[in-house]
């Protein structure tokens, strides 16, 4: 199956109880609103999919696993509903990782970007590659990584995560991001993280389902309130995201 969107896609394919998501985007895999619906359309679809045991969440291409919000959409947004509305994607996205009864992947191939931080920080368990950095550019944007925050300090702790957040513009090796728990594994290439891969998403589809749904519950514990969290975190990110400072920012990048 293949969602099909403008400049981009989000397909789905399924094998021996392993589903395998996949993204793209010819910007860097920027996420768009009609991707982030799509996607959060999908994870929950596989969640309900009694054929589906794992999930594997990827993108397209080599070099970039996700660059985060489409800028051509940042530059779009006119008053904070609209920017309510975009960020929710980002939310959305997020609480179907979180709400989903299956045990889902990550497969990083390159870095990691704002809102890709948060999907692999989402994702239960992350297996990267060299090369994969990670940067949290939110604030250079002139806003902050509201929405994918929770996901992320749940992930690294708050140390981590400040660090990330008030350095904008700096990229983690992947090494630091595997040392600080982002990812689970890190491999020389990409030939060893896909053979990481299949190897986990076979063991895992052969498992107990009932036992994986009641893991992910203690996994996720304490994160219940996160549908109204992140819909208010994502109204952060909306009314900053028209400021001066912003605007400003969105056009000097396009310019670019």
């Amino acid at each position: 199956m293949i969602e099909e969107i403008k400049e981009g896609y989000v397909k789905v394919e399924r094998e021996h109880g392993i589903a395998t998501i996949e993204f793209f985007h010819p910007q860097s895999n920027s996420l768009p609103g009609k991707i982030l619906d799509a996607l959060a359309k999908e994870i929950h679809s596989e969640g309900i999919n009694d054929s589906t045991k794992v999930i594997i969440l990827r993108s397209g291409g080599e070099k970039i696993f996700c660059a985060g919000a489409s800028f051509d959409e940042l530059a779009a947004i006119q008053n904070e509903a609209e920017g309510l509305q975009f960020f929710s994607g980002f939310a959305k996205v997020i609480n179907a990782m979180r709400t989903c009864g299956k045990i889902i992947i990550a497969r990083v191939q390159g870095k990691c970007i704002g809102g890709g931080v948060g999907i692999a920080a989402a994702a239960d368990y992350a297996i990267a590659c060299e090369g994969a950095e990670v940067k949290l550019s939110e604030l250079a944007v002139g806003i902050g990584p509201f929405v994918v925050g929770p996901a992320v300090e749940r992930k690294i702790g708050l140390s981590a995560f400040s660090q990330l957040t008030i350095d904008a513009s700096m990229y983690r090796p992947a090494d630091w991001a595997r040392r600080k728990g982002l990812f689970a594994e890190l491999h020389a290439d990409s030939a060893g993280m896909d053979d990481s891969i299949i190897r986990l998403s076979t063991s895992l589809s052969q498992s107990n389902p009932e036992a994986l749904k009641e893991l992910k519950k203690i996994f996720w514990h304490g994160t219940e309130h996160w549908d109204h969290l992140l819909k208010e975190r994502a109204g952060i990110s909306g009314k900053l995201i028209i400021s001066e400072h912003s605007k400003s920012f969105i056009a000097k990048f396009k310019k670019k």
